[in-house]
């Protein structure tokens, strides 16, 4: 069962945003009705399911909590129906999944903390649990991830993830690590976007890399 609370909430919204950003990318493919649910659901849960698997976390969130998989059911349906009138609704899925983002970090550091694993690793676990659900959906859709090309996605988990580690060795509140650690990820993600911020990139020629004669 899922509590009601404002994590809780958050961690819900950020489901429901993710799993369309799946379906929309899916229907922008050209996928079948089944291709569609599976990009979904893997945008939705792949963060988690990658984290579990590796803290051995048994079973999986969404095996364990099966409300995930009836949601994302749900609203991959829901996508399906309205995909001609869900474009208007690009702002608003943004600023969701912005806040799932944040709020997925907080999920995998706190894994990581509550399995006793070293803070370099919690802090790797946060940014897994953010991130990992884009970057299985654009491996299957046979595209290089966006976060290794062009966005600061990754980044942003990584800095916020880190505040949530040094105010938990700080004995801060929990509630009020949750709030700062999910601020400061977002704010990250609205100002990298607003300003077209980007890591830098390298590139060489074919020629370059080819093995010497011999």
């Amino acid at each position: 069962m899922i509590d009601i609370s404002l994590f809780s909430t958050f961690d819900i919204l950020g489901t429901v945003a993710f799993a369309i950003s799946g379906a929309l990318a899916a229907m922008t493919r050209k996928l079948d009705l089944f291709g569609i649910f599976i990009i979904a659901f893997v945008t939705a849960t792949g963060g988690g399911t990658v984290r579990d698997i590796l803290i051995g976390n048994n079973p999986v969130m969404w095996m364990e909590n099966t409300f995930y998989i009836y949601l994302i059911s749900l609203v991959t349906f829901l996508a399906i129906v309205f995909r001609r009138k869900i474009n208007h609704l690009k702002t608003s899925l943004f600023l969701f999944d912005t806040i799932g983002l944040g709020v997925f970090t907080i999920t995998g550091v706190e894994a990581g903390i509550n399995n006793g694993l070293d803070p370099i690793i919690s802090i790797a676990l946060g940014a897994i649990t953010g991130t990992f659900g884009g970057v299985i959906r654009d491996i299957l859709c046979n595209e290089i991830p966006v976060i290794f090309r062009k966005e600061i996605y990754a980044t942003a988990c990584l800095i916020g993830a880190l505040a949530y580690v040094i105010l938990f060795d700080l004995g801060v509140d929990k509630d009020v690590i949750y709030v700062i650690t999910s601020l400061i990820v977002i704010s990250i993600r609205l100002v990298v976007v607003k300003y077209k911020i980007a890591l830098p990139s390298f590139t060489m020629n074919a020629e370059e890399i080819k093995p010497p004669n011999i």
